[in-house]
């Protein structure tokens, strides 16, 4: 797969559970290389682990997922995953806090 913005009920999306039944419209997540990052991302149902069950499927698709400047619910549930937190750097922004997790 190239590197792309991936967004819901797309072929690689449906694949991964990241359905329009589950995530509201203005979600999307972006392939980088090995990994599939989780900027945006709204799940129309708390607590149902739709984010988590999302988050498997990515690991087992053969990606590593990072989450930047994640907000405090966020990093709850990466820490359960087994995330690390680092830092990388932006051209634009500078730094910035990145959750890992990288492929099986």
């Amino acid at each position: 797969m190239k590197d792309e913005q991936i967004l819901l009920d797309t072929p690689y999306a449906k694949k991964i559970d990241f359905t329009s039944e589950k995530f509201r419209s203005c979600s999307w997540l972006w392939k980088v290389g090995d990994y599939i990052y989780l900027s945006m991302l709204w799940s129309k149902k708390e607590n149902q682990g739709y984010v988590t069950n999302l988050i498997d499927n990515i690991i087992k698709s053969g990606y590593g997922v990072k989450v930047p400047t994640p907000f405090p619910k966020m990093v709850m549930i990466c820490a359960k995953r087994g995330f690390k937190r680092t830092i990388e750097v932006d051209p634009v922004q500078g730094n910035c806090e990145v959750l890992v997790k990288d492929k099986n």
